[in-house]
């Protein structure tokens, strides 16, 4: 019994012994996996303890940031003026004023005194949550952000009224990103500073609504010969839609145009809650335009307006007196103007010829006279720059142009005789066929099936890139139609194309402001710089060559009428039935084109391109050309060897296309064409 009781405290020794080390074991381990844990925080807490940190840095960036931008801002409010409206002074190269605009126009309005249509039509295309947000308006910036992702492209802003107004009122009208940070912080000043209606009231006294009117009192005089309290509802839709593009919805320049856009405006005041179908009553709906009178001497406006709708590009809007100056040759202006009057005014009453369109260019694209219709008392619609004609025969030169660079020679043989394989089966004027004969003579007698033949050969393609590289950058037919000039182009497009020709196969832009300057004190805004080289589009021997073809066409051809004591090319360009009737040609001074028709498209008689057209461009060639010299406009080392070089490798220079126009949709109701 003894033993047993001896081994008894030995056994629950040995046991206790083998206990105490697991239990130390357990809590090591436990030790350890804590340990552990507090070395490998969680993903979490990273993504946390790094926002945090993000969130301290960039609001240290942000507010350093928004203290830099604001540092300047206590001087720029010191010049606002909310309501004054700028003046615009436009002068020609003479430096005498052909224009005003500004200050005499329309009476400062309050949003309290305007028909509630008005400011509604305002709200629902510019700012429907004007009344809500503070100056910025992030929802609108998302979808903005979101439609010109979908879109792959930039075509919706999300700038607020009160963002517009503090761009207008203190800013530059440039593309930085220093000048969007200052207008957000600007427009919430503005909206601590001024009550809603007070901004309203300040965008709708200073907005550009075309024509040189600036706000919509002045816009409603002008387009309706009303105030803007006065206003009915299609008539407020109208003013609306002016703000996205006053030029191209003026109710004076197209008035379709105008109502199709007005139709939009309406659609979203309806939209949007302010109106229902029921207010659309015929005479809530009416629209009658008051009759035009004449303003004898005032087609120069054609040139200033076209000027004005070409600020934004160069420096914008800003709310200050401005002196713009011209390329406008004053003299030629008032030939060209008083030429065309004249011509319509005593032709035949059988002729039915009722409008028509000058414009004059320099080699290197200074735009010397523009005389956009008969009469623009009458009628703002700038003929020379908006409507779409078909040229006619006046775009030839571009197929033949395309053959010389082929390899086609001037006195290579073309077959001129009626067309009898394929669908497109065209005819010669008249009926007359001669044969075989140059690609010289073809172009100077205007054959049309030889000039189709010749297309032929050299492809469509080829015809539709020769006239890209020119500048004719609107949508043309695909189809051998073309090569008779089936397609409408505006004629600065083609004037600017045969500028090409003039330079000796060089790129070149329409342009017509040369300087701005602040008419207050002075200091310039803007000021041209002449380039110093250009960019050869045409080899110097193919442009040689179809000059000469040309000049063919005016001392041999159809254009006998245009015939200077100078030498000088030129084309004529006949529609189907006279229904546009154009001369276009240069000298190595100048370049004119004058095209005669009527809005409706409806038939001339016994008018056609080497008849008046031309008589009154050797008119204008004959002044013009006497007063200038060619432009000096070459290439870079044009003559040295690595020119030299490159014109071998890629055969003659670089044809990429060229910017300067926004394209347009094109529709060809012509049929045939003839001359």
């Amino acid at each position: 019994m003894a033993k047993a009781k001896k081994s008894s405290p030995a056994k629950k020794k040995t046991t206790a012994k083998s206990k105490k080390p697991t239990k130390n074991r357990a809590q090591a381990k436990n030790n350890k996996k804590k340990k552990n844990t507090k070395q490998k925080p969680s993903l979490l807490g990273k993504v946390f303890k790094w926002l945090l940190v993000l969130g301290i840095w960039s609001s240290i960036f942000l507010t350093g940031g928004l203290l830099w931008f604001a540092k300047d801002l206590p001087d720029i409010t010191k010049s606002a003026t909310f309501e004054r409206r700028a003046s615009i002074i436009i002068k020609a190269a003479d430096n005498s004023v052909i224009a005003r605009y500004g200050e005499s126009k329309g009476q400062n309005i309050q949003i309290k005194t305007l028909p509630d249509h008005l400011v509604h039509a305002v709200l629902a295309t510019e700012d429907r949550r004007f009344y809500t947000h503070i100056g910025i308006d992030p929802i609108g910036i998302a979808r903005a952000m979101i439609t010109n992702i979908i879109k792959g492209r930039f075509v919706q802003g999300g700038s607020t009224i009160t963002q517009q107004l503090a761009k207008n009122l203190f800013l530059s009208h440039d593309r930085k990103v220093t000048r969007k940070v200052k207008e957000a912080i600007l427009a919430i000043w503005l909206e601590r500073e001024l009550t809603k209606d007070e901004i309203l009231s300040a965008y709708m006294n200073r907005v550009y609504l075309g024509s040189g009117s600036y706000g919509f009192d002045a816009a409603a005089r002008l387009y309706f010969g009303k105030p803007a309290t006065h206003v009915n509802l299609q008539e407020s839709a109208i003013l609306a839609g002016l703000l996205k593009a006053p030029s191209r919805y003026s109710p004076h320049n197209n008035l379709d145009r105008a109502k199709k856009r007005a139709d939009v405006v309406i659609t979203a005041m309806i939209d949007a809650g302010y109106i229902q179908k029921s207010d659309m009553t015929a005479d809530n709906m009416q629209l009658s335009l008051p009759h035009k009178k004449s303003k004898s001497g005032k087609n120069v406006r054609y040139f200033t307006d076209w000027v004005l709708d070409g600020l934004d590009d160069l420096v914008g809007r800003p709310e200050m007196d401005l002196v713009i100056e011209t390329t406008l040759d004053s003299a030629l202006q008032d030939i060209a103007q008083n030429r065309l009057k004249s011509a319509i005014d005593t032709a035949d009453e059988l002729s039915f010829i009722s409008q028509g369109g000058i414009l004059a260019m320099r080699p290197d694209g200074a735009v010397l006279t523009m005389v956009g219709g008969y009469d623009y008392g009458q009628s703002q619609f700038n003929r020379t720059t908006q409507a779409l004609r078909p040229p006619g025969s006046a775009f030839k030169p571009f197929v033949y142009l395309a053959a010389l660079q082929k390899g086609w020679d001037r006195d290579d043989d073309i077959l001129d005789a009626p067309i009898k394989k394929g669908e497109y089966r065209p005819k010669n004027f008249g009926g007359k066929y001669y044969g075989e004969v140059t690609i010289e003579t073809a172009l100077a007698k205007s054959m049309n099936t030889a000039t189709t033949r010749l297309a032929q050969d050299v492809g469509i393609s080829k015809i539709l890139k020769t006239a890209r590289d020119a500048g004719i950058i609107t949508p043309l037919n695909r189809d051998f139609s073309l090569a008779l000039g089936s397609s409408g182009i505006p004629m600065l497009e083609l004037t600017t194309a045969y500028a090409t020709f003039a330079n000796g196969g060089y790129r070149v832009y329409p342009y017509a402001i040369t300087r701005i300057t602040n008419g207050e004190n002075g200091r310039v805004l803007y000021e041209r710089k002449t380039p110093k080289s250009y960019t050869r589009i045409f080899k110097k021997r193919d442009i040689r060559d179809l000059t000469k073809m040309m000049q063919t066409v005016i001392n041999e051809g159809t254009g006998k009428g245009a015939n200077l004591p100078f030498p000088a090319s030129g084309k004529t360009g006949t529609s189907q039935d006279s229904r546009d009737a154009w001369f276009a040609g240069y000298s190595d001074k100048m370049i004119s084109v004058v095209w005669l028709g009527n809005d409706d498209n409806s038939p001339m008689r016994k008018t056609t391109g080497g008849g008046l057209p031309a008589r009154i461009w050797k008119d204008i060639m004959l002044r013009g050309n006497t007063h200038y010299e060619p432009p000096k406009i070459s290439a870079k080392n044009e003559n040295g060897f690595t020119n030299m070089l490159g014109n071998l490798l890629s055969g003659g220079g670089s044809h990429s296309n060229g910017g300067g126009f926004k394209p347009r949709s094109n529709e060809n109701p012509y049929g045939n064409l003839n001359d």
